[in-house]
């Protein structure tokens, strides 16, 4: 396999795990285009996640049976298939339909890959491409949905990962023409490595607090454009990838890393949970823990789980399905959780919109016209934070009240956003206690002298 055809499917790795979480920044325009809610468009998310996590344990069994070169490939093509349907989805059952098939073809095509990388690139160097292409999926996956969204659109999205994996179906079946058919009949069989598995699931859960509610809430909550979110979430990769060269130069180990990763993303989530305002500069240090954390755990984790057990294949599998058994996990726990703080959050809310509006320097006849516009507006977007911009476009005041009606917009919106971000406040706290409950499953490893 020439090293080429290893980027390749290196990218198709980083694509396929990218996409637990690439639409998330694109949920807001999606719910809008698909005029759907947002319990249900949590479904693009949820099944795709779900699916993979079902899927790629059972998908790793034909590979002990069949050619890897023709199920990697098979399982990219499907891959690539789903994700030109998602593409051109008219509506959120197709779309959720399209993402199952692309968890499907993804779970073939992730094992796949990482059989074939092996084989080529020797253990180490296959499992630890594997490894990193998934990490940086992971990590940089809203940034870059965030930024084709707001660009071009959703469906960009998906669009954009067609090409990719057109191009690694060649890649996969570059093996087959040099080898054939091959795959060892006594390969050795190892266990499965419970304690880092729990862990992955766990921190996985934890950081769909990060990876989803954190963008939810900018971009839901406090009315940030996609390319805001998506910029200021780049703070998560970019301490991540930080975290390297860090651990390299303290040399604390691998337990050391992933127990100081556990604590790093609960203290990035408490910081989420504790924020004093709506204010992007207050996120810039949360987000930093959280990322140093990810770097910390997620690669040391996945290596500790599969390094030097064989079939790779098998193990690379377990992984694969604890991670995305987590995300599910904590949609699962998180989303009505936070659901419900919103929904909690809305009478106190109103009724401070109400007390502004009233004190507010205007004529009655104008205080009366915003209040019914702003009604609508409420009733339109139930169960989301409502944007009062539209309320207060169609209003007509005299330039003598101009200011007024502008400062009044202000501070329903600071209003606003104190709720939200207030109704978010659980949500992180249970994402907090995750990574904690996780660095707990971490804790019989050190007393067995480190095991791997």
């Amino acid at each position: 396999m020439r090293r080429t055809a290893a980027a390749l499917l290196a990218l198709t790795v980083g694509c396929v795990l990218a996409d637990s979480a690439v639409v998330t920044l694109a949920l807001p325009e999606i719910l809008e285009r698909l005029h759907t809610t947002v319990g249900q468009v949590a479904w693009v998310l949820i099944a795709f996640n779900l699916v993979l996590a079902v899927v790629v344990r059972p998908a790793a069994w034909f590979f002990k049976r069949l050619d890897p070169a023709i199920l990697s490939a098979v399982g990219i093509a499907v891959f690539a298939g789903a994700s030109a349907l998602c593409a051109v989805a008219g509506s959120l059952d197709v779309l959720i339909v399209a993402r199952s098939v692309q968890a499907v073809g993804g779970a073939f095509a992730v094992v796949g890959c990482l059989q074939l990388l092996v084989e080529e690139l020797s253990e180490r160097r296959g499992t630890a491409w594997w490894i990193a292409a998934g990490v940086f999926g992971t990590a940089v996956g809203p940034v870059a949905g965030g930024l084709l969204t707001d660009a071009f659109s959703w469906r960009s999205i998906f669009v954009v990962q067609v090409p990719i994996a057109v191009l690694a179906v060649p890649a996969a079946l570059v093996k087959r023409r040099r080898k054939g058919q091959e795959l060892a009949e006594d390969t050795p069989k190892h266990r499965v490595q419970i304690g880092p598995n729990i862990a992955l699931a766990l921190l996985s859960a934890a950081l769909t607090a990060a990876l989803f509610l954190f963008v939810l809430l900018l971009v839901d909550g406090w009315r940030r454009s996609p390319a805001i979110a998506a910029v200021t979430v780049s703070v998560i990769p970019l301490a991540a990838l930080f975290s390297r060269p860090l651990s390299r130069k303290l040399r604390a180990g691998p337990t050391a890393e992933t127990m100081s990763g556990c604590l790093l993303i609960a203290g990035g989530l408490a910081g989420l949970a504790l924020l004093p305002s709506a204010e992007l500069g207050w996120t810039i240090a949360p987000q930093a823990l959280v990322g140093l954390g990810l770097g910390l755990t997620l690669d040391p984790l996945t290596l500790q789980a599969m390094d030097g057990r064989m079939p790779h294949f098998l193990h690379g599998s377990w992984t694969i399905a604890a991670r995305h058994a987590g995300v599910v996990l904590g949609l699962a726990i998180l989303t009505p959780v936070f659901t419900a703080d919103l929904q909690n959050a809305q009478p106190p809310a109103k009724d401070a919109i109400t007390a502004l509006v009233l004190d507010a320097p205007l004529t009655p006849e104008d205080k009366i016209s915003i209040a019914g516009g702003l009604s609508d507006q409420l009733k339109e977007e139930n169960g989301r934070v409502p944007d009062l911009d539209p309320a207060f476009a169609k209003l007509h005041v005299s330039a003598i009240e101009k200011p007024a009606t502008v400062q009044l917009e202000r501070d329903l919106n600071d209003q606003l956003q104190r709720a939200a971000t207030h109704a978010f406040r659980n949500a992180f706290l249970i994402g907090a206690a995750l990574a904690l409950t996780a660095l707990l499953s971490l804790i019989p490893l050190r007393r067995r002298g480190g095991e791997r």
